[in-house]
């Protein structure tokens, strides 16, 4: 008979502890604690496990992993080229950011076996999602509503789909854990159960996970650590465009980016983002600059706003959208000390259009030009385009691969690109003027 042990775990980071505490000592959150009743089975015999041999790492035989494309090119590019057999992938993101359905879309476009398992939503409900995506239909996929762990992959064995989405992991339940569903041993146990499955019958695995007030997904960290992909959801409400990114790949990079724009029939792919995130101004106006950035190996360019006024009330304001405000004070610093710009007394908005949210350091010398274009009134021109770091005393750094940014904005037609003179730029010809500067003071006067 299994033995029953009682458990207090943090429902923040997971932490276990014998007994009850009024704060966990790992994460400092008060009131976390809740008792579980934790179920383990007895551990078999040495004779019992599977034999292993040692091996010598030049004698393990390779081979490329196979992978499912998928019909959004997105979503590959997330994932480094496809969907590997036998992963389980995590997607997380805030409460109606379109987490199901890009993967209800992604369902319905597929012509393959597709098991949708959903603990949240009735088939009724699914249907009525599925109708609004009019153009998409799949006789191959299948609904089962059910939180039971244990029916959901008896189910799954018996219809033996292509691959499986479960929508999400906070609502399933094992019978051996005798809690709630959404804690951290249900989280711990039923996760362990469909990653054994996926691995034994080579079928890739979606879940889709609920995050925290904090932006965690909730639950164990160890969830994380036990998944092959981590995918993180995200977007601002305030606008229609939604970003997919990779915290977690084992068969692909972390820095690709993915682009949704959300619409009444769903989420649609953007193919070319640097045409959508610039306005089309029909006059220049000051404090506009155009920043050439890079998400992964995709150049992508974007509009950067500024205004810098007088300070009405007595200490001067500092808001940025989409940048880190801690290194907007780096670049007014640098100004004001390198350059003689007297900032210390104005209030200065930055604001990346578009909802994106960056942090390439490739953005600071469109920064600097939208301040200094907003500081002095002066207009530029909407044929140039920026890509250079700010170091502190005031040089123009590299930045990399300055051939794809390079490429990009001579694409889209601009005419004149800012970079720093310490770029090793190719010798082959742009159709583009590469315009080359060392120091703020040298920046300045080319630009006005």
């Amino acid at each position: 008979m299994a033995k029953v042990k009682t458990a207090y775990f943090c429902q923040n980071c997971g932490s276990q502890y014998p007994q009850w505490l009024g704060q966990c000592k790992n994460c400092g959150e008060w009131n976390t604690l809740i008792e579980e009743i934790v179920e383990k089975s007895p551990t078999k015999s040495f004779s019992e496990r599977s034999k292993q041999h040692i091996i010598n790492i030049i004698e393990v035989e390779t081979h490329e992993e196979p992978r499912i494309s998928t019909p959004s090119e997105e979503l590959n590019r997330v994932l480094g080229g496809g969907i590997v057999l036998g992963s389980v992938t995590l997607i997380g993101g805030e409460p109606g950011i379109g987490k199901s359905t890009l993967l209800l879309q992604l369902a319905l476009k597929m012509k393959k076996k597709i098991l949708y398992v959903s603990g949240e939503e009735s088939a009724s409900q699914i249907k009525m999602r599925a109708d609004r995506l009019t153009e998409l239909q799949n006789p191959h996929c299948y609904l089962f509503t059910e939180t039971s762990v244990e029916k959901i992959l008896h189910e799954a064995k018996k219809l033996k789909p292509d691959f499986v989405i479960i929508d999400s992991i906070q609502t399933l339940q094992s019978q051996l854990i005798e809690s709630s569903p959404g804690t951290v041993s249900q989280i711990r146990e039923c996760s362990n159960e469909i990653i054994k499955y996926a691995k034994d019958s080579n079928t890739p695995v979606f879940l889709v996970g609920h995050i925290t007030k904090d932006g965690q997904i909730a639950g164990p960290k160890v969830l994380e650590h036990m998944v092959d992909v981590v995918l993180n959801f995200d977007g601002d409400r305030n606008h229609l465009f939604r970003l997919l990114r990779a915290n977690k790949n084992r068969f692909g990079s972390t820095a690709e980016i993915g682009i949704y724009e959300m619409v009444s029939q769903g989420l649609k792919e953007i193919k070319n983002p640097s045409e959508i995130l610039i306005t089309k101004k029909f006059e220049e106006l000051s404090g506009n600059s155009v920043a050439v950035t890079l998400e992964g190996n995709r150049p992508m360019l974007i509009e950067i706003q500024a205004l810098v006024s007088s300070a009405v009330y007595g200490t001067p304001q500092r808001s940025c959208t989409g940048f880190d405000s801690k290194r907007v004070n780096m670049l007014l610093a640098v100004l004001e000390k390198r350059a003689g710009f007297q900032l210390g007394a104005k209030d200065v908005f930055l604001n990346i259009t578009g909802g994106i949210k960056t942090d390439d350091p490739a953005l600071d010398l469109a920064v600097v030009a939208s301040i200094l274009s907003s500081n002095e009134d002066i207009a530029i021109s909407e044929h140039f385009c920026f890509a250079g770091e700010i170091g502190l005393s005031g040089e123009i750094r590299p930045v990399s691969q300055i051939e794809q940014r390079i490429s990009e904005a001579e694409k889209l037609g601009y005419e004149k690109i800012f970079v720093s003179n310490l770029n090793k730029i190719p010798k082959k010809k742009f159709g583009i003027t590469i315009v080359e500067v060392s120091k703020i003071e040298d920046f300045h006067e080319h630009l006005f």
